[in-house]
């Protein structure tokens, strides 16, 4: 199994980043792909950015595409989501999440291990 904890969301302006932070213990992290998702209320969860277990392979939605990066650090089992020029459409509970599939599926079903997620609220 893997445990994850999610870490670094806030209160941010339109326009202002934040980092959140992935972090593992359990089996080997770099076993996983990894997978960000994200849900507001009254919204189903949806996909927000993917990574492969070496790095090499990144998604976006169409959404998130030139303002969001998706990296991962093995060494310290710990998945980062670089957001930048936020927008209040941004403003939801972020979820990561691991799957042990070869391929970078975008789909909710296809990850197996899920943190309990972090707010984020983009506001003036």
């Amino acid at each position: 199994q893997v445990q994850l904890v999610e870490s670094g969301g806030g209160l941010v302006q339109p326009g202002g980043s934040l980092r959140l932070s992935c972090a593992a213990s359990g089996r080997t992290f770099s076993s996983y792909n990894i997978g960000w998702f994200r849900q507001a209320p009254g919204k189903e969860r949806e996909f927000v950015a993917a990574i492969s277990r070496s790095g090499a392979t990144t998604l976006y939605a169409d959404s998130v595409k030139g303002r969001f990066t998706i990296s991962r650090d093995n060494a310290k089992n710990t998945m980062y989501l670089q957001m930048n020029s936020l927008k209040p459409e941004d403003t939801a509970v972020y979820y990561c999440a691991a799957s042990g599939f070869t391929v970078v599926f975008t789909t909710t079903s296809r990850y197996d291990y899920w943190g309990q997620g972090t707010q984020v609220t983009v506001s003036s």
